[in-house]
């Protein structure tokens, strides 16, 4: 693709990067074909190579975004499947990124969803916050469908109180900075990224990855200072507070590296693990640089750690057939496809995979809050593929499809939770009826 940046504008790094992807792009549009909301909603501009011409314009012409190029690219998941089939390598991920702090910096939404957004900032990174916000809408949960209208923001709190749990976790006892010490000789040393919404939601996610990794003789550390990954804000294009949580967590981790030393940062949460092994791209221009590519060099996700240390069951196979889902975050993002069939297989379970596996399930960080109704009709679309298999259970590594996929007939539960039973931990809760 032909770009005309003018050298001063080119003098931007981010810019400079925009233009390198954007001249990748050779108008193939094999991505169209991948796209989910290309395919439910069947608009060009609703589609990667859409939205590439629109941030381009936009970028080109160093113009605050438009109403248009706004509503285009606020309905793009992010769910990378368009990277995976681009054969040109255009790094989608970095050039959205961009347009979208360009939209922040030049753009006054409304103001509810202004409100909405500062809403999910201050409160979806902060665990103890997330938590109260749960109480009291679990309380408000009942009357959702009392919502008048049909407004976006009407749509969107109906959301956000139906996707509330009717029960919220207490506090794992795992919680907080500290060191889970391997049991026997020791064979590794991780940090675990403990998360933010992950471990209000579903604390015994982490509770079963520090099982697991500790009973296979891996000193685990949860390093004070390290927190949520910043993912949550940068996908919204707030670019500082995204940048302020991401330096503590490399500055965390930078300690622990430089102390007792880590042979990996273990992830569990796959759109954090996409984020985090983005770092050293992040901070490729700030002071942080060197500690943040060394970060991001030790990041794995916790289905990589677990191959790499040789995972094994201990158990009799239960015969459960799994619909393993495949987040876009690992399959997309980090390219991770083999390992957590295969070792669910090793683990004894009957693994099948739904077809249009490619396609997002609609949960996409806070893309089930902001975008309702397309999130609706793309899980819909993913429960019915999924219920076609008759499984037992559904598996995938990432807290948010989790959340989007459960609650229904079949029980939807973390791969960590599966692997960890079937090496002496406990029966997953979602498994005990």
């Amino acid at each position: 693709m032909q770009t005309h940046f003018t050298l001063e504008q080119l003098r931007d790094p981010d810019t400079a990067e925009s233009n390198r992807i954007l001249r990748t792009c050779v108008h193939c549009g094999f991505c169209t074909a991948t796209c989910p909301t290309f395919v439910l909603l069947g608009d060009e501009l609703d589609s990667p190579r859409g939205r590439i011409y629109l941030i381009k314009d936009m970028l080109e012409n160093d113009r605050p975004a438009t109403p248009e190029v706004v509503k285009h690219v606020d309905r793009c998941l992010s769910c990378l499947s368009c990277m995976t089939t681009c054969p040109s390598g255009v790094h989608y991920m970095h050039l959205l990124d961009h347009a979208r702090q360009h939209i922040e910096e030049t753009y006054r939404r409304p103001l509810p969803e202004r409100l909405l957004r500062r809403v999910l900032s201050l409160v979806l990174p902060h665990p103890f916050r997330f938590r109260m916000a749960l109480v009291g809408a679990r309380l408000a949960r009942p009357f959702a469908r009392l919502v008048p209208g049909q407004s976006m923001t009407a749509q969107r709190l109906r959301a956000m109180l139906r996707l509330a749990p009717a029960r919220v976790p207490s506090p794992s006892p795992t919680e907080g900075a500290r060191v889970h010490p391997a049991e026997g000789p020791r064979r590794g040393r991780v940090a675990l990224l403990a998360g933010c919404a992950q471990q209000v939601l579903s604390p015994s996610i982490n509770e079963a990855t520090i099982r697991l990794l500790t009973r296979m003789g891996i000193e685990v550390v949860v390093a004070k200072g390290a927190g949520c990954c910043g993912a949550l804000d940068h996908h919204m294009g707030h670019h500082d507070p995204a940048m302020r949580l991401a330096g503590a967590n490399i500055e965390a981790w930078s300690r622990e590296i430089a102390g007792d030393g880590l042979d990996a940062i273990v992830i569990n949460a796959s759109g954090c693990g996409t984020t985090v092994k983005d770092y050293g791209f992040m901070f490729r221009n700030d002071p942080l640089a060197e500690k943040a590519a060394a970060v991001s060099a030790l990041a794995a996700d916790i289905s990589e750690v677990l191959t790499r240390f040789g995972y094994a069951p201990s158990r009799a196979t239960p015969g459960l057939t799994i619909a393993y889902h495949a987040a876009c975050s690992l399959q997309h993002g980090q390219k991770i496809t083999a390992e957590p069939k295969a070792l669910l297989k090793a683990a004894g379970f009957k693994v099948k995979e739904p077809v249009e596996g490619h396609l997002c399930c609609g949960s996409a960080g806070t893309y089930n809050l902001l975008q309702p109704e397309i999130a609706g009709q793309l899980k819909e679309r993913k429960l019915g593929n999924i219920a076609r298999l008759r499984p037992d259970v559904i598996a995938s590594g990432n807290i948010g499809c989790l959340t989007q996929l459960g609650g229904g007939a079949t029980p939807a539960v973390h791969t960590v939770e599966l692997l960890d039973w079937m090496a002496g931990g406990p029966k997953p809760a979602a498994l005990a009826g």
